[in-house]
């Protein structure tokens, strides 16, 4: 067995797309559409392994979606941790630092957490 893919489940696909494009510089590598256009899963990936993440859009969907108690997260490595945090401020996303240990949280527009860690 090898990892494939993680899904979030988001309420504005495009607003999620660009949000993950511009902080994490993800890509669209596929999409399912439903014929009947009752839901969309995207798959973005970052050009250097083969994990993808999968956004589900689900047509009608209005409330937020439950994230529990926000006590799991994906992780993304950042090449250059100080051009990442600076994009990340920037963008107002950052939610949670840990100078002891290196990393930071980010939030999408969902509300999913997003860890970045240092290349080791």
């Amino acid at each position: 067995m090898y990892f494939n893919h993680v899904k979030f489940t988001v309420l504005d696909l495009e607003k999620s797309i660009k949000f993950y494009e511009d902080a994490l510089g993800l890509k669209e590598t596929s999409r399912f559409e439903t014929p009947d256009g009752s839901f969309i899963n995207l798959y973005l990936g970052d050009r250097k392994t083969g994990f993808r993440l999968e956004l589900t859009w689900n047509n009608g969907r209005e409330e937020p979606y439950d994230l529990g108690e926000e006590s799991f997260h994906l992780a993304l490595t950042a090449e250059d941790m100080d051009a990442a945090h600076a994009l990340h401020e920037e963008m107002g996303c950052i939610v949670f630092e840990n100078p002891m240990m290196g990393i930071y949280f980010i939030k999408d527009p969902d509300g999913y957490w997003i860890e970045i860690v240092p290349e080791k």
